[in-house]
């Protein structure tokens, strides 16, 4: 998400830094922006002067006192609650005093990721859609203490990356993945409960309802760890037994098949066609 974000954002012209965990991360990522943006020239959505300006504008942080000019920091690491509030709050002292901070989070609460910076009025949630480059739609999301003019502020820098908001208010999983999760979940469900096969649920969602990519193979591509903190994030915060993680979706992920990022899920992707493996 971190990259796809970045890409946009650099391509709309704005100055960014990018910061991971090691050094190593931030060249892959650099790299796929480079095969993402070559893809976008040879289809004529950008000119390779536009990808090589917006490539020149992404620049490698080393740690986060990199950003104590920046004006916005979004951070967009994995769905762990508990990982996001360690990175804020060894963040905000880097931070100058009006700077804006943005949470990429799918499911978690805006309010309390707010609560443990020094700079609750001045956060908001930007969830970017995956692929970040592909998708138009951006969830905006204020937490209780949010301000108007950090709300305008967000929505108008969104806008300029030619992306189009959709405003959800602070309930686990806002609107996108609030109703999406469920149905891969139940779909899951279908798996275990011996309904129908792998290619039976995603041939039946793809055919029968209009769905560009059935269930579990878009749960392959989010990631079954990620499907499985959301519903969790559901679960407890909505305590309703609705949104129970399928016991099938648990052992996926603690057998580290999480899909395409992992080369297993609900399908194998190690060969040259994906083959179910249920």
């Amino acid at each position: 998400m971190g990259n796809g974000i970045a890409h946009v954002v650099s391509l709309s012209g704005y100055n960014v830094l990018l910061h991971d965990i090691s050094r190593e991360r931030v060249e892959t990522a650099l790299a796929t922006m480079n095969g993402n943006m070559s893809r976008q020239v040879h289809r004529g959505k950008i000119t390779e002067e536009d990808r090589d300006s917006a490539l020149a504008r992404i620049r490698y942080a080393p740690a986060v006192d990199a950003f104590n000019e920046a004006d916005l920091v979004i951070e967009a690491a994995t769905e762990d609650e508990d990982v996001k509030r360690k990175i804020l709050i060894a963040l905000c002292p880097q931070l100058k005093p009006h700077t804006l901070i943005g949470s990429n989070t799918s499911s978690i609460s805006i309010t309390r990721l707010a609560a443990v910076t020094d700079r609750p009025e001045q956060f908001i949630g930007l969830h970017f859609m995956n692929p970040v480059p592909v998708m138009e739609l951006v969830e905006m999301i204020r937490g209780i203490a949010t301000d108007e003019s950090t709300f305008h502020t967000a929505r108008h820098f969104v806008e300029t990356l030619n992306k189009t908001v959709t405003v959800a208010e602070d309930f686990p999983a806002f609107i996108v993945n609030r109703i999406l999760l469920p149905m891969v979940n139940e779909a899951v469900y279908t798996l275990y409960e011996g309904v129908g096969s792998v290619e039976a649920i995603d041939l039946a969602m793809r055919l029968g309802a209009r769905h560009p990519m059935g269930p579990l193979q878009l749960a392959d591509f989010i990631g079954l760890d990620t499907c499985l903190s959301v519903m969790q994030v559901l679960y407890e915060g909505l305590a309703d037994t609705k949104y129970r993680p399928c016991p099938l979706l648990v052992k996926y992920v603690e057998a580290g098949w999480l899909g395409r990022k992992t080369q297993r899920g609900f399908y194998d992707y190690r060969g040259e066609v994906p083959v179910p493996t249920r």
